[in-house]
């Protein structure tokens, strides 16, 4: 049996996908005449109670675009230090927006208020100028760590209060609703712009969303363009964003559930060191010093299980759509008898 747990980005297109892709009314969405690109923005867009959606290729372009329209080139971007808009995007922040960082060391991937009021640079010709502040949550190198809506809230009102622009890296937002009983108009509510991922825990082949005012959207439209997003006959594409939006959200606790049952299994093992907290669908572990990362990989690749270093201690295994119960029963066969 082969189990591979390297993404959540590796998924297939379920039947009724497939199905949907098939049936999908198209035109040109550069146009902006794809009925089913149209359907799907206005969908998530009321779903979480924003003006407007556009739909883009990636998350990697809908966090992009969404810096690029909130900052001016020499503006400082403030973020927690293993984010992914700093860590997993090419430096995208220096390259498409001209953009300084700073970091802040968080907890599991979170930062609060008091932490960004502690990094805002003052009002001095020598500093950048603080304009834009980016969230990620669920956090990915905090082992899917979600966020308390208290804080954010706490954030939020900071941004306001300061004339911050706040930005949610939302790609798998929808795990951590899911996990912590929350809605999306909540976010909405607090955010300036979201960015949420179709191509993760909700099993779509491609495809993220991002939201925001209509002007904000007008000029996300524009940057899209530049960026080399503008796709033509994309409602096949959105067509898997409806369904996964319609069917895909409420599962995602199955994979909270095995996520916390391979990661029981994995507690007990004596490579297994730290192991993060497991909210929602990934585990992180660190490796203990009596072993090396690349061997305990290789001892789950004997056994066709897949998974991936994260740094040179830790190991990460994501749970998705394509993992089933068979998979997880077997795992966790295998974890007991290495």
């Amino acid at each position: 049996m082969l189990v591979d747990f390297r993404s959540d980005t590796l998924t297939k297109p379920t039947p009724g996908m497939l199905e949907a892709m098939r049936n999908a009314i198209t035109g040109d969405d550069v146009f902006v005449e794809d009925p089913t690109v149209l359907k799907l923005e206005s969908m998530a867009a009321s779903l979480f109670g924003m003006e407007a959606a556009i739909y883009c290729p990636t998350g990697t372009m809908s966090n992009q675009i969404a810096i690029k329209v909130h900052t001016l080139p020499g503006d400082e971007v403030i973020c927690e230090g293993t984010a992914h808009v700093y860590q997993y995007e090419g430096g995208g922040i220096a390259f498409n927006s001209g953009c300084q960082v700073k970091l802040i060391a968080g907890h599991y991937g979170r930062i609060t208020s008091t932490q960004i009021a502690e990094a805002l640079n003052p009002d001095d010709i020598h500093k950048p100028i603080s304009k834009l502040v980016c969230l990620e949550n669920t956090a990915n190198r905090g082992g899917g760590s979600c966020y308390d809506f208290e804080e954010i809230k706490k954030i939020s009102r900071f941004c306001k209060e300061h004339n911050l622009f706040l930005h949610l890296d939302g790609a798998r937002l929808f795990n951590a609703l899911i996990a912590k009983n929350e809605t999306p108009l909540q976010y909405g509510t607090v955010f300036n712009s979201i960015s949420v991922c179709l191509n993760k825990g909700l099993g779509c082949p491609i495809g993220s969303l991002l939201l925001g005012t209509e002007l904000f959207i007008q000029k996300a439209r524009r940057i899209r363009k530049v960026f080399g997003g503008g796709m033509r006959q994309a409602g096949y594409m959105a067509a898997t964003g409806i369904y996964a939006l319609q069917n895909h959200v409420h599962r995602l606790s199955e994979d909270h559930k095995r996520a916390a049952d391979i990661a029981n299994a994995l507690r007990k093992k004596h490579f297994c060191g730290t192991l993060l907290p497991v909210e929602t669908n990934i585990i992180i572990f660190e490796i203990n010093p009596t072993h090396t990362t690349k061997q305990v990989i290789e001892l789950f690749n004997t056994h066709g299980i897949r998974v991936i270093g994260m740094t040179t201690t830790h190991i990460r295994l994501v749970v998705h759509l394509d993992i089933t119960q068979e998979m997880v029963h077997y795992v966790i066969d295998c974890i007991e008898r290495m």
